[in-house]
């Protein structure tokens, strides 16, 4: 009886090695995802109060240009629905509860 082989390689590395980030790129992108997040949690911050005492543990995605957010108990549903409103931007979905996180790692 002959047993199968398994050819399988694991492959380790980059999944595109040929696109690399500099330093500087990094810092940028981290810098703005952060400005991107401090102009969600003002709105986040004014409306959560509200929200905590009528829809605990649900998620609100906040679009910052226009200051609009929406609620649902799925992130995915509230994402959605800001996405079907603000076509073309990305929202940032909290957890409305004290901390505001969404998962956890």
């Amino acid at each position: 009886m002959t047993e199968a082989k398994s050819n399988h390689t694991i492959r380790r590395g980059r999944i595109f090695p040929e696109i690399q980030w500099t330093q500087e790129q990094q810092a940028q992108w981290k810098a703005e995802r952060q400005a991107f997040r401090q102009r969600c949690q003002v709105i986040f911050d004014r409306v959560k109060p509200e929200l905590m005492q009528t829809h605990y543990n649900w998620y609100i995605a906040v679009e910052p240009d226009s200051g609009e957010y929406f609620v649902a108990q799925d992130p995915q549903v509230a994402s959605l629905q800001c996405r079907e409103k603000h076509p073309g931007k990305i929202p940032h979905v909290f957890r409305i509860n004290e901390t505001g996180i969404c998962g956890t790692i």
